[in-house]
């Protein structure tokens, strides 16, 4: 088995052969540049998708950050409807005379005729809601 067995294959060499050549080349370029196309077409819509869910990620964090934002300024906002509402009570006792004169005494002791002023510490609660505002 030695030279003879291998032979050599000629390939025929006429229009109809050079035809087909010509028809598995373009297919093969077709098949290639298909390939790229739908390569790129994937390139691009991995970004695209990349994009959306990093945005929405990104918007989700924010929209978060936001709702805890205006729950603590509405409790703010609450806390400043109670202080505008007894600011209110004051000026409408700031308005008696009777109320200035008791708070005059308390503030400033002052005395009327035959009083005693006694210095009573007030509780801490007081101190604390007053702290607050």
């Amino acid at each position: 088995m030695g030279s003879k067995s291998k032979q050599k294959i000629m390939a025929m060499e006429n229009t109809y052969t050079k035809q087909q050549e010509v028809k598995e080349r373009a297919l093969a370029r077709r098949k290639v540049l298909l390939l790229r196309r739908l390569s790129l077409l994937l390139i691009i819509t991995v970004a695209f998708s990349y994009i959306l869910i990093s945005t929405l990620i990104s918007r989700n964090d924010l929209l978060k950050e936001k709702k805890q934002e205006k729950v603590k300024l509405e409790k703010t906002l609450a806390k400043l409807d109670k202080k505008k509402s007894l600011l209110k009570d004051e000026v409408v006792k700031l308005n008696d005379d009777e109320y200035i004169a008791k708070l005059a005494r308390s503030e400033y002791f002052l005395s009327q005729d035959g009083e005693i002023i006694f210095n009573i510490p007030e509780p801490k609660e007081k101190e604390e809601e007053d702290e607050l505002y």
